[in-house]
């Protein structure tokens, strides 16, 4: 598929996608977005994903006026671009096989914000914030911001960010577990890549069925998560990379994982 809002380019099996829409923030209209979903759910060759923004912002947001019709109702609008095109992009990084690294790199706001947060590990620098401005155009949040936050951060912290609508800037969302880590804005890409490239070389079906049960694990019982993780333990079990990593364990020497 041919990309007219991001840029996609792999090295060494990480695949870089770079929202390419500077002059708008990379403010994201539902045909970006479902780029980016086809992106995720076509990693090819690629053990790891590292998704960030050109120019001065990470992702400002939806823009629905790029796909705007004067024959359709704003709320109408708003509702079928995101089961259309935002809500599956959501969907596809649970879905996703491979690890998937944000590097924040200025306002991540709207389904922005909720892009970021959806990766195994949110890196911002920093001068990035976080923002659920909603409540200050009238509008809710949306992109699983009413799900993912509270988990992230708990009800209190949740409620703050989406009921008052205030910026978070990055430290802070470090301080508060939102994110992974904040690092000096000039590191940020090489921070990012550095941790794509150390997962790349790891167990991918293992790294794989991790990513996955820590998603079900959060609407499953105690009962049901022991249950999801000895079947994905068997799945792992039978792998070259698991037969790789009991070899180098007796053998003493670090395992060489080929993501088989």
């Amino acid at each position: 598929m041919s990309y007219e809002h991001i840029l996609v380019e792999t090295l060494d099996a990480v695949t870089t996608v770079t929202f390419n829409r500077p002059e708008r923030l990379n403010a994201c209209p539902p045909d970006m977005a479902l780029e980016i979903r086809d992106a995720l759910a076509s990693p090819g060759d690629a053990r790891a994903i590292v998704l960030t923004g050109a120019g001065r912002a990470f992702c400002s947001g939806a823009d629905l006026a790029a796909n705007a019709s004067s024959s359709v109702t704003g709320g109408r609008r708003a509702y079928d671009s995101l089961s259309r095109s935002y809500n599956p992009l959501m969907l596809e990084f649970a879905r996703c096989p491979v690890p998937i690294i944000t590097a924040v790199n200025g306002p991540a706001a709207g389904v922005g914000c909720s892009i970021a947060l959806a990766s195994d590990f949110a890196i911002a620098g920093t001068n990035a914030y976080f923002l659920q401005a909603f409540v200050n155009i009238g509008l809710v949040p949306d992109g699983g911001a009413s799900w993912m936050l509270p988990r992230l951060v708990g009800k209190a912290r949740a409620t703050e960010m989406m009921l008052l609508g205030e910026k978070i800037p990055a430290q802070k969302a470090a301080d508060w577990g939102l994110i992974y880590k904040c690092v000096d804005d000039g590191a940020l890409l090489d921070e990012a890549l550095a941790l794509a490239q150390r997962l790349a070389k790891g167990p991918t079906l293992a790294l794989g069925e991790m990513r996955q049960n820590i998603a079900k694990a959060l609407e499953l019982s105690y009962s049901g998560a022991l249950a999801n993780e000895a079947a994905a333990q068997w799945k792992a079990g039978e792998s070259a990379d698991a037969a790789e990593g009991a070899m180098a364990f007796l053998q003493k020497r670090k395992a060489e994982f080929k993501g088989e």
